[in-house]
């Protein structure tokens, strides 16, 4: 579990991360996005103990990362592919972090065969594609076999296949009652990905909920129904926090609530639905418009 409370990061009078509380809990893949500039490298840094907060705290199962040694079986992180000396190979590369963690030689073998570079493994890493280079920086994370992963980014230049097998990664070692960690901002990619979305825009904290409730209380989400009891219907949906805005004697368009629940609803209580149709713009629309106002460049902005 990583738990930050109030963590706050300046920089003379920028003010990168401030006042940002959350908890990342186990067995769920939780997305931590926000648009570029949004201060979130920087709050995975000081997770790390790589940047000290200026206030605030953050703690991985209630112990700050840095007091923690052989700091590998504990937190398994990528930040940056890139950051990878050339020269070595891939077995060079894991075998010191191996080593430097006192985690068994066998391990490298084992983890560059579960990302797919188990032929690459000694070939040297300055003629890997940034695919390949992400596949190692996740073998590094995974290396420790550690409880808890980080993964900034993981997606950038992977082909679709590699997408694929990311995606059943993360859901896998969720699955595992691990803490899985993925900061993005590509919100239609966390669509496939995340149990839980924490958003946050300058620095600061946006959102902070299930996938599902994001899509109903931040999406364009608009459900139409159509039921002869549409006004026992329509009681019970504001009762759950929905509108309803009624477009007939039957039938009506609500906000806040997905088709699912709406169902589940009118099931529960004995109500016929003669329609219950989902109408509703992408999540990725849902984050552009959550986080416009903390866009830091904007194309085409005027100079």
């Amino acid at each position: 579990m990583i738990e930050s409370t109030r963590l706050t990061k300046r920089y003379g009078d920028t003010v990168a991360v401030g006042n940002l509380t959350f908890t990342v809990e186990p067995g769920k893949v939780t997305g931590f996005l926000g648009p570029n500039g949004a201060g979130k490298s920087t709050t995975l840094r000081m997770i790390l103990g790589l940047n000290a907060p200026t206030s605030g705290a953050v703690t991985v199962d209630g112990v700050p990362f840095s007091h923690r040694p052989r700091g590998l079986r504990h937190v398994g992180a990528l930040l940056d592919a890139q950051d990878v000396h050339g020269g070595r190979t891939a077995q060079a590369h894991l075998s010191a972090l191996a080593r430097s963690n006192r985690i068994p030689p066998a391990r490298v073998d084992e983890v560059l065969q579960e990302v797919g570079l188990a032929k690459a493994a000694r070939r040297r890493i300055g003629g890997f594609s940034l695919g390949m280079k992400q596949r190692l920086g996740i073998a590094g994370a995974l290396l420790g076999d550690p409880p808890v992963l980080l993964f900034d980014e993981p997606l950038n230049g992977l082909d679709p296949e590699g997408v694929l097998w990311v995606r059943g990664l993360f859901r896998r070692l969720a699955s595992e009652g691990r803490t899985v960690f993925v900061s993005s901002h590509m919100m239609a990619e966390m669509e496939h990905t995340a149990d839980r979305l924490i958003v946050i825009g300058q620095g600061r904290l946006i959102a902070d909920e299930s996938l599902e409730d994001f899509s109903a209380r931040h999406a364009s989400l608009g459900v139409t129904v159509h039921t002869p009891d549409l006004a026992a219907l329509e009681a019970l949906l504001i009762a759950e926090g929905a509108s309803v805005r009624r477009e007939s004697d039957q039938a009506g368009r609500v906000t806040g609530l997905t088709a699912e629940r709406i169902g589940n609803l009118a099931h529960r209580h004995c109500i016929v639905l003669h329609e219950l149709a989902s109408h509703t713009s992408s999540l990725e629309s849902a984050f552009m418009s959550l986080t416009a106002d903390s866009v830091e460049y904007l194309a085409g902005e005027a100079r």
